[in-house]
């Protein structure tokens, strides 16, 4: 287990990741498949926190799927590494626990899952800045920037980011009603399909997030993994929803209020987690060995040093490292300055020349 921190502009954040390997993780860990987890990213949604922590005590033996065979989950975990985020959004679980039981956001009133930058700051006819607030630019919230660099560093195969407010399993896009085309949805489909049949007895709702939910959501997570990060198989899932519930009362909209639900939700979903972490490097058959990102983490961006973006990360042998990391919106937003620089300078120049021929004297050819 690790603890991340960063801040900027007078706020901080941290974020817990704990690792999960078998055997010996130096050795093997090119070789093993990556998956990356993400809880807690909406204050309110408190259920996928505790999804997350069964799973953990799953996997840390503490408690046992009664419906799996140890021996076979033993040999499915000998081939993964697994990275889970509990909490992403501390900040936003601390002011839900004291009071305001609707609270999706940051501790800055910043929607984490609206604060990436893949379509950034779009907003709706029906935009509701107290729901969607995406930030004052991509990443400018320090929970998305750990976020993004411990996935840059991971190179996950798999990433699923775990809301409540329904049950669905969704794969890209969010901010648009298409998926992606071919290979790649085939094998996303074929697998929460298959998760759909075992674990929610085909009641999940399947399909793109933008085309499924009723609205578009701009600057997500998921649809910055599967478009920038390049996750092979990238997902949202939504594990819990009261559709009786009155929007005035989030706490029973997002979260089982009876244990019996509690229970229930936890068991099927952990479940399904774990075929997830069986079947899910099946599907992704030869893009399992290929599955790449783009190295930037020896490069810093000049924003990332005046805004104080540096992170320290702090792990159980009291090491600190800084992580720097040049972020492809980075990229583009300096390639686009250099261009339009280098017009400017052209134009001036062009103007200067014809300026000076203009004002030259004119001078007779023939002697008077």
């Amino acid at each position: 287990m690790e603890t991340i921190e960063a801040g900027n502009k007078g706020y901080g954040a941290e974020v817990a990741v704990v690792t999960y390997c078998k055997g010996k993780r130096e050795v093997d860990e090119r070789s093993k498949s990556r998956i990356l987890l993400s809880f807690g990213q909406h204050g309110r949604e408190l259920i996928t926190s505790e999804l997350a922590l069964r799973i953990l005590s799953i996997l840390s033996e503490e408690q046992f799927l009664p419906s799996m065979d140890q021996a076979s989950l033993n040999s499915t975990l000998d081939k993964l590494i697994i990275k889970v985020v509990p909490m992403e959004n501390l900040h936003g679980r601390k002011l839900v626990e004291a009071g305001d039981l609707c609270e999706r956001r940051n501790g800055r009133g910043v929607d984490l899952n609206r604060n990436w930058s893949v379509d950034w700051g779009k907003k709706e006819k029906d935009y509701d800045p107290y729901e969607e607030n995406p930030g004052f630019a991509p990443f400018s919230e320090p929970e998305s920037q750990i976020m993004r660099k411990l996935a840059i560093s991971f190179e996950p195969h798999v990433w699923v980011n775990v809301h409540s407010g329904m049950e669905a399993l969704f794969m890209p896009y969010d901010h648009k009603n298409t998926t992606p085309d071919g290979l790649p949805l085939q094998r996303m489909k074929s697998l929460l399909e298959e998760v759909n049949h075992l674990h929610c007895q085909k009641r999940c709702m399947i399909g793109s997030g933008g085309g499924s939910v009723g609205y578009f959501a701009h600057g997500t997570a998921t649809d910055f993994m599967y478009d920038i990060v390049r996750v092979p198989m990238a997902f949202t899932f939504e594990i819990y929803g009261d559709g009786t519930a009155s929007s005035r009362d989030c706490f029973k909209m997002f979260n089982p209020t009876d244990l019996a639900s509690y229970n229930r939700v936890l068991n099927d979903w952990s479940a399904t987690f774990f075929t997830i972490f069986k079947s899910g490097p099946l599907h992704l058959g030869e893009i399992h060995s290929e599955a790449s990102v783009l190295k930037l983490d020896k490069l810093v961006s000049i924003d990332e040093y005046l805004d104080g973006y540096l992170m320290e990360r702090r792990n159980r042998y009291g090491k600190k490292m800084e992580v720097l990391e040049l972020g492809m919106q980075e990229i583009r937003t300096y390639f686009r300055l250099f261009l339009l620089s280098s017009v400017l300078l052209m134009f001036m120049f062009c103007s200067r020349i014809s300026k000076s021929k203009c004002s030259r004297p004119i001078v007779s050819a023939m002697p008077l």
